[in-house]
């Protein structure tokens, strides 16, 4: 399959990459990070940090206060409305919750002021919903009256739901984009300018033979670094891989393979390593933003989930997020696997239309 020279060669980048321990921690840092701020920080949402004024004195509104203070879902402050709002200006409060004088839930429905600030017009739908629902259960407290139906949660994916989860798959797609663009982009515009490109084209060797040594090394680099976050998931965050791990290796290693043939195209396009970073970051920068790799492309704008749903790393990550999360096999054709079969195409195209093997920029 792969002859003797592009093994050889592959071993020379390999040993070339290893002796650079520098690059090797780096590329494991970012993602390490997250991992740590999780094993620290957890994923559970905090309680909603919720002020309390009552402005009425009788029995009714005293039980509806202490209710709303044993609700976990609040960490209630009780004092006066001046002062409340002060914190809540601050962001020290997230929301006040204002009882009037004539309170009375037993005799006529009665309306409670909900302040919140400007500011959290982003949260205002889940805190006012989240809120709500904990009043309503209240109410029926306060009336002594039974719920019409209660709701039990059946999860038929058996998964938990917490934010790494969601997290990981883009973690590690973004991971193996940087790793596949630096061994690509920056490693092809140092060796020409270096002229090593130059001097390598004398030999026997061919332009395939240095690519397919390229592209084993890094896939090897790849898949060793993206194991040992996985393995740190999974050991110290409870993470749970729903899918198979040979279609999730599968994904990696097509991702990686999208992800060379851009750097090579990438480092073409730049003449000096000078041009090849700002190139480089204008690439990755905005998929780091718009791939939903911190949070789903959903919540973005509907003008731009179309043009978030067709960038590379949305849909490895998308991928990735499917095998891990909801045990899909990378064999089951869909529309992430059409776009992954799109992007193969335009890569190995761009690719080869614009690579340049022997320029040296003066």
């Amino acid at each position: 399959m792969f002859t003797s020279m592009q093994l050889h060669l592959a071993k020379v980048f390999l040993k070339i990459f290893f002796r650079d321990r520098q690059s090797v921690m780096l590329n494991l840092f970012f993602p390490l990070v997250f991992i740590g701020a999780f094993l620290f920080i957890g994923g559970e949402p905090d309680p909603i940090k919720l002020g309390l004024v009552n402005n009425s004195t009788n029995t009714i509104s005293k039980i509806f206060s202490d209710l709303v203070k044993s609700d976990q879902l609040f960490e209630v402050t009780e004092g006066e409305e001046s002062d409340l709002k002060e914190q809540l200006l601050l962001g020290d409060q997230t929301a006040i919750i204002v009882i009037p004088e004539n309170f009375d839930y037993l005799e006529k429905t009665s309306e409670l002021r909900l302040l919140l600030d400007a500011s959290q017009v982003r949260q205002l739908g889940a805190i006012k919903e989240a809120i709500n629902t904990s009043l309503l259960s209240i109410e029926r407290e306060l009336r002594n009256s039974e719920p019409m139906f209660s709701l039990k949660i059946e999860d038929v994916k058996a998964r938990s739901q917490r934010y790494i989860d969601f997290l990981l798959p883009g973690l590690l797609a973004f991971m193996l984009m940087n790793l596949s663009i630096a061994g690509s982009g920056f490693n092809i515009v140092e060796y020409r300018r270096r002229g090593i490109l130059k001097r390598l084209f004398v030999t026997p060797i061919q332009p395939k033979d240095f690519i397919i040594s390229i592209v084993l090394a890094r896939t090897l680099i790849v898949l060793m670094q993206i194991s040992v976050v996985l393995g740190l998931a999974i050991a110290l965050l409870d993470v749970k891989i729903m899918g198979s791990f040979l279609s999730l290796y599968g994904m990696v290693t097509l991702g990686t393979f999208i992800f060379l043939c851009l750097g090579f195209c990438l480092g073409s396009i730049a003449k000096t390593q000078e041009a090849v970073r700002p190139i480089v970051t204008s690439f990755t920068f905005p998929q780091l933003i718009f791939s939903g790799v911190f949070f789903p492309i959903s919540s973005m704008p509907e003008i731009v989930q179309p043009f978030a749903h067709a960038l590379p790393l949305s849909v490895i990550a998308t991928g990735l997020r499917d095998i891990v999360n909801d045990g899909a096999s990378l064999l089951v054709f869909n529309t992430t696997t059409l776009g992954i079969v799109i992007w193969i195409m335009l890569s190995f195209f761009t690719v080869t239309k614009f690579f340049v093997w022997k320029e040296i920029a003066s």
